[in-house]
């Protein structure tokens, strides 16, 4: 009698601490989102101090910026899962030790191969810890219209890591060494372990059946392929070392769906995209993310290249679009509600497709003006088709199956972005490199350097100096904004195929009820709870 008065006692606690420490594990959840975020970019300004003091070459500087994010991408259903199986704090907190530990070996890394190894596990840190945060807010917020608030949160927090990573090493570099923009990451962490252990629920998926270990080295290693050849293909590159990963990264992951759908206890369940409001929001998710990477990519160039612009100012000017992403994040979830997801993503990408289209007005001259209402409106649409597409995804999945869906989630917006870099810089480049064919006076091969890019073209035209390199000069810059023209209306009519595709999304949030019992944490000396399932 006495053990059942204490059992209903320690609910009644939990009970009643609930609503507040559900807010608090979100605290905890976005504080770890935001350095995976910030990581992603933070080394983007200090690759010429990298350089200096390392001496990488060519291809050894091209994995250090990119083995994180690669390595990131191709291990997120892998830890993902597993989260469901070993529970997803237990998957979160070693992220957060490997995250601490890799930060502290990019710091003091003496060479360039110890600087990719520790940004390689900066990735695998980085994949254990995103799909954890989503999957333990699935749990944490059982019910949707909380957790829209909530993921609004999580969502404008991701905005704020992207932008705040530049300015941050830019900071940093200015005072101390290019190291320092890795050290941060550990004082975060030694706090994040201990405060995450004491506060994050445990929670996990059904228990039926082993983890598909073959499963996740396939997806894991089909991944790893994809995102290669993807991302060198938008550099550029078609050669074999691009041609070879894509292929045997699509097969991987073909022979991963077949081997998925004849287990009895499948690591992902691929029934989840037979459900339209699922399958319709991962494909809005890659089609935003498309547009956004690619876009962004682009209009960091034309500002710097065309415009003039330094690097702070560069950043300077892309800030409005964080500011109103942000915006679009906290007011997502009473959007959501009042219009639905289908109006919202809908909404959302046709807003997106309108900024894109405003942008065209931009010529060789500022327009600071244009410029600022421009990414205003880019940002607010493109948060408002994230957030409505990340949360009828996640509502849509299974709890026992969050940290599956989260890693879908995420794979699908690091798969969005190196696609949008290949497909938009491939039309950009289509578009710009004949303008410079018939420069008068400028011989064939230095035509042809010229139509790499820009800033080759510019290096070019002041090597050959005098009214050749005038002429060189203005006729690539002028090729430039019509290939970025040409590039704003394929994306546009991407976003608007986005909008059609949204149209398969519920009218309304349904918003089910909760169920009735949620565990957090219970206070000391009470038994470490479990989330129901």
């Amino acid at each position: 009698m006495s053990g059942t008065t204490t059992a209903a006692a320690g609910l009644r606690r939990r009970a009643a601490g609930a609503g507040a420490n559900r807010w608090v594990v979100l605290v905890v959840l976005c504080v770890s989102l935001l350095l995976v975020a910030v990581d992603a970019t933070v080394l983007h300004v200090a690759v010429p101090a990298v350089t200096e003091d390392l001496r990488p070459g060519a291809i050894e500087l091209l994995w250090i910026v990119d083995t994180y994010p690669l390595v990131c991408a191709s291990l997120l259903i892998l830890f993902g899962t597993l989260g469901d199986k070993v529970g997803r704090r237990r998957i979160l907190l070693l992220g957060y030790a490997l995250f601490g530990v890799a930060s502290a070996l990019a710091a003091f890394a003496g060479s360039a191969q110890t600087l990719i190894v520790a940004r390689a596990l900066l990735g695998v840190g980085g994949a254990m810890i995103m799909p954890a945060t989503l999957s333990i807010l699935r749990q944490v917020f059982p019910d949707r219209r909380e957790r829209a608030l909530a993921i609004g949160i999580w969502s404008a927090v991701a905005a704020v890591g992207a932008a705040v990573g530049p300015l941050l090493g830019g900071f940093l570099l200015e005072h101390f060494w290019w190291g320092s923009v890795f050290l941060v990451n550990i004082p975060l962490m030694l706090v994040s372990l201990p405060v995450g252990r004491l506060l994050l629920p445990e929670s996990r998926g059904a228990a039926n059946g082993p983890w598909d270990v073959v499963g996740a080295l396939m997806a894991a290693a089909g991944l790893f392929g994809v995102v290669l050849g993807v991302k060198r293909l938008g550099g550029g590159e078609l050669g074999l070392f691009t041609v070879v990963p894509l292929l045997v990264g699509a097969v991987l992951i073909v022979l991963f769906v077949r081997r998925q759908r004849r287990r009895l206890h499948p690591l992902v369940d691929l029934g989840m995209f037979r459900r339209p409001a699922f399958s319709t929001s991962v494909g809005c998710i890659v089609l935003a993310m498309l547009a956004l990477v690619g876009l962004e990519l682009i209009a960091a160039q034309y500002l710097q290249l065309v415009l003039g612009l330094s690097p702070l100012e560069t950043g300077l000017r892309l800030l409005p679009l964080t500011f109103a992403a942000m915006a679009a994040g906290l007011a997502g979830a009473r959007l959501l509600r009042r219009f639905g997801p289908r109006r919202m993503v809908c909404g959302g990408f046709v807003l997106t497709a309108l900024a894109v289209l405003t942008l065209t007005a931009m010529g060789g001259s500022d327009n600071t003006g244009l410029l600022l209402f421009g990414f205003l409106l880019l940002g607010f649409g493109l948060e408002t088709t994230l957030f409505a597409a990340y949360e009828s995804m996640l509502s849509e999945a299974p709890p026992e199956q969050a940290g599956g869906a989260a890693a879908i989630g995420e794979t699908s917006y690091q798969l969005g972005a190196g696609i949008g870099i290949a497909l938009l810089g491939s039309v950009m480049n289509a578009a710009y490199a004949p303008g410079l064919k018939s420069v008068p006076g400028v011989p064939a091969s230095a035509s042809d350097a010229a139509g790499h890019s820009l800033g080759e073209a510019y290096e070019v035209a002041g090597q050959l100096g005098g009214p050749v390199g005038v002429a060189l000069r203005r006729v690539a810059r002028d090729s430039f904004v019509h290939g970025l023209h040409v590039t704003l209306l394929v994306s546009a009519g991407l976003l608007l195929l986005g909008a059609v595709m949204a149209l398969r999304l519920p009218r309304v949030m349904q918003c089910e009820a909760p169920p009735a019992e949620v565990e957090l944490p219970a206070p000391r000396g009470v038994a470490e709870s479990r989330v129901s399932a």
